[in-house]
Order: C-alpha cells, then structure tokens, then sequence
C-alpha cells in the first residue's frame, strides 16, 4: 500500500490519534536504537539495521562468497576499465529511510560519486544492488530489503543463488521491480545500471 493510500486509510480510525501517538513512540525508541547500532559497527563487524533490531551476520559459505567475489571482481573491472563508478562488496553501509544495509555487492555511478568524502561511512541507495542467497538471510533479501531497494530508487537488483546456481535480476520500472529475466545453469546477463557489462552463469558458479 502506498503511504498516501496508508495515511488516509489511518485518518478514517477513530483511533487515529492514539495510533499516531503509539507509532510515534515506538519510532523514537527506533531512532534511539539506531544511535546505539552506529556505535557498536566496525570494519570487523558484519551487521545491519532492519525494522528496528540489530542483525548480526555469520560467517558465509564457501559458494556464497565464491559467487560474490566473482561477480564483484569482473564488475569492478569493468566498471574501472571504463570510469563508469565504483564496485564495492560486502562492507559498504547503505543508509535508507528506516534501515541500514551492508549488501554483497553494490555499484555507484560516476554521478552518485561526486559527493562522497575519504571519510564517509553511511552511503546513499545504490543503483545497482546485488545478495547472495543463504538460508538465514533468503526471507529478508526477498522481503523487506526487495521493498526498500525499490521504494528507495536502485534501479537493478540481483538475487543470486549459489545452491540453486541461478540468478534473478530486477528491473525498476514506473516505481516497481519487475522480473526481467531469471537464469539457472548456463546463460547471459546483461546488466542494465553498467552499460554493456554481461556476465555468464557458468562464469559466476563455475
């Protein structure tokens, strides 16, 4: 539902002001836990802020990063052989409107780089996003982190999955993540945030 469509939905209660009074509380214990998240992360910790809780994150399996450091390294080739941004995996915060993200692999554009300092530490949405799968973490990729990459602009977003050897890739159009391909065992990607940048399945899982 649409935040318009959720508000006048709201103001019809007739308990409208206590929900707005509960809610407005409990985003201020949020915004106050979200404070204690940014103290406790370090270059050593991998963790995210999600719906308000702190999310710690275990070690990952051979094929998870073996995946991610594949797809990650021929995109960051490609991209720097052609001065089109920046690659990073795994420890780039991204801050949204509600939560904090560390994604496997995300890719800025030379535009979106212009404003980012030595010394910054919370990034802006990407526009290009890509998660490997795992099982404790398949629920949120395919959830809340699908809904708030695409309320939040990224324009590509890559669900990779190592067990099943397949990778989805959605494309934001009119405001929405459409399915535009979805390929398993062999194939080609064609991203279409990095112009003319492709990758093969077979290449990614070997």
């Amino acid at each position: 539902m649409k935040t318009a469509d959720l508000v006048e939905k709201l103001s019809k209660e007739l308990n409208a002001w206590q929900v707005w009074e509960g809610l407005g509380q409990k985003l201020e214990q949020e915004r106050r836990k979200r404070e204690e998240f940014y103290n406790l992360i370090h270059e050593n910790v991998k963790a995210e802020f999600i719906n308000g809780e702190i999310v710690m994150h275990s070690p990952v399996r051979n094929r998870h990063w073996t995946a991610s450091m594949k797809i990650s390294s021929e995109l960051h080739r490609y991209v720097k052989d052609n001065a089109l941004g920046v690659v990073s995996a795994e420890k780039v915060m991204i801050r949204l409107t509600r939560n904090d993200y560390e994604p496997d692999i995300v890719f800025f554009s030379t535009e979106k780089i212009q404003s980012f300092t030595p010394d910054q530490l919370l990034f802006p949405a990407p526009d290009l996003v890509g998660e490997i799968l795992s099982e404790s973490t398949e629920r949120t990729d395919r959830t809340i982190k699908f809904s708030d990459y695409e309320a939040h602009g990224v324009s590509e977003y890559w669900i990779v999955d190592p067990e099943q050897r397949s990778i989805e890739q959605y494309l934001l159009e009119n405001g929405e993540y459409n399915l535009h391909v979805k390929l398993a065992g062999e194939g080609l990607l064609h991203a279409r945030s990095v112009a003319g940048f492709t990758i093969r399945t077979e290449d990614i899982f070997g």
